[in-house]
């Protein structure tokens, strides 16, 4: 990272669990935080005390007049209007912290002459200092124009992350993809945790039994890709398991039976391409999952 960048006072407007992490991520990286906006009280105190050294400043202008880089860490829908309210000048360098959204929402920045970028970290914020740890080895999905794209990979390697550039009109299906690893994983942990209450366990006991679980297949696909880091009974070709899973779930929990249905089709080409799972044995399986999904339907 050049010096000149290096330099640059770095400000907040938005003081959320997001820049509640990346600010200390930054201080930490020597970099220079220097003001912060936020309307609410209570986040603007707790995003004052992690980065002590930061000015808490009365209005968002105030941090634009103040800063060079701006971080709009506000909510997707506000990044728009809080870009439109402010006053600009081509020194800036305006920044939102967005997945899905595009760049056009910095349109009013741009015009003014500044550069404008996405700056949006692979990671789940909802603890700042977990997510402040975690923070090195994730992504950084980086969207900008020339030197100020590379200002901003420059900045995640800085903060020991992962620049992955993207192209104009990517982000929805980017942050979209993200979701299954991050929100859509957490709720299949809920569906296993609640078949686990129905035979007297906690959510505990639940989490305790199934992070090791996690854990594994997490190393078994970092070991051998998705298809080999599979295991279950879809990619043995167990037809007799599942069809016991099918009626347990559907009797007790008929919702739950459906996600099953969803997932366990979603399974057989990956059985396939393991090797393990037959194409007869693939057909059969989807059948069984098809033809029992049509008779819950035509019977609800």
């Amino acid at each position: 990272m050049s010096t000149a960048f290096a330099a640059l006072r770095i400000g907040f407007i938005g003081a959320g669990r997001v820049a509640q992490t990346l600010a200390p991520a930054f201080a930490r990286a020597g970099l220079n935080v220097a003001a912060f906006y936020n309307r609410g009280a209570d986040a603007a105190q707790r995003l004052g005390s992690r980065i002590p050294s930061a000015r808490p400043m009365t209005d968002a202008q105030q941090v634009v007049d103040s800063c060079d880089m701006v971080f709009l860490t506000v909510s997707d829908d506000a990044i728009l209007p809080v870009c439109h309210d402010l006053c600009w000048e081509p020194r800036h360098r305006v920044v939102h912290c967005s997945g899905a959204t595009e760049l056009a929402a910095l349109a009013q920045a741009k015009s003014a002459g500044a550069a404008t970028g996405g700056f949006h970290p692979m990671q789940m914020f909802a603890n700042p200092d977990v997510a402040l740890e975690g923070l090195r080895g994730c992504t950084v999905g980086i969207e900008a124009e020339g030197d100020f794209r590379r200002d901003l990979e420059l900045l995640a390697t800085r903060i020991g992350c992962e620049p992955l550039a993207l192209p104009a009109g990517a982000r929805a299906l980017y942050h979209a993809s993200a979701y299954y690893v991050g929100p859509f994983l957490i709720a299949l942990l809920k569906e296993g945790v609640e078949l686990w209450k129905s035979f007297g366990a906690s959510e505990a006991d639940a989490l305790r039994a199934m992070m090791p679980l996690l854990r594994g297949t997490v190393a078994a696909v970092l070991d051998g890709g998705l298809a080999n880091g599979m295991g279950g009974c879809v990619a043995r070709g167990d037809v007799g398991t599942i069809l016991k899973h099918l009626r347990a779930l559907d009797e007790r929990f008929p919702p739950s039976g459906a996600l099953y249905r969803e997932l366990a089709l979603r399974n057989v080409p990956l059985g396939i391409e393991r090797g393990t799972l037959s194409a007869p044995r693939a057909a059969e399986i989807e059948k069984l999952l098809l033809r029992t999904r049509l008779e819950k339907q035509a019977a609800s």
